[in-house]
């Protein structure tokens, strides 16, 4: 294991370079922390990829329970966009890289946490070839199919009762206004075959002829 890690350690970079850049299980890793950060935003410098490298390393211990470090993971065809390709070499073989499935599985199981160690997302820091992570999906006490079908139920039911309620009212309105109409008409005495009503009621009409045969007689 040491003399693997020393092996590594003096590795010349041009080996190291052409294992990155010939090599089929690299990954492209594109950042954009302007977009992510605005005005806040960072400068991408040695420190930063030094970073990287370290959380790479960490996915890799997490996942293989291996130890690796920041000189397994080897790094080339960076630009100034903050774009680069990266692999992953073996703790124990310096000159043998990672399978790409390996690597892919250590970074979606800690990707969260190299978000966070650079303040940006899924859709900020991609790694190409690798999907983002899905968020664990939420859970409902309640179904939410069965609230809007409650809701639902309970508006069809008060709707019901409304309409009820007001054919109800519209036959009670209808049989008091039938009621009024018939103690009218009980209102209505005939004499002698003569509607009272049109004599002015019981007392009859003030007939003016015996009027004037009053006066002339108390004359």
């Amino acid at each position: 294991m040491l003399a693997g890690v020393l092996l590594l350690i003096f590795l010349p970079p041009l080996v190291a370079k052409d294992l990155c850049k010939d090599s089929q299980d690299g990954f492209k890793v594109r950042l954009s922390i302007k977009t992510a950060l605005g005005d806040d935003a960072y400068e991408w410098n040695e420190s930063e990829m030094f970073l990287f490298r370290s959380t790479l390393a960490y996915a890799m211990r997490k996942q293989t329970n291996q130890t690796y470090n920041i000189a397994n993971i080897l790094v080339c065809n960076d630009t100034q966009r903050v774009s680069f390709v990266f692999v992953v070499t073996s703790p124990d073989v310096p000159d043998q890289l990672i399978p790409k499935e390996q690597v892919e599985q250590a970074v979606k199981k800690s990707k969260h946490r190299i978000n966070n160690a650079f303040l940006l997302s899924d859709m900020t820091l991609e790694f190409l070839g690798i999907p983002p992570t899905l968020a664990a999906p939420i859970t409902y006490d309640t179904e939410p199919w069965l609230i809007v079908f409650g809701v639902v139920i309970g508006a069809v039911a008060v709707g019901i009762i409304a309409l009820l309620m007001s054919t109800v009212s519209k036959k009670r309105r209808a049989k008091e206004k039938a009621a009024g109409l018939s103690e009218a008409d009980e209102g209505i005495v005939k004499e002698n075959g003569t509607t009272l009503s049109s004599l002015g009621g019981k007392e009859g009409v003030y007939n003016q002829a015996f009027s004037n045969d009053d006066r002339f007689t108390e004359l």
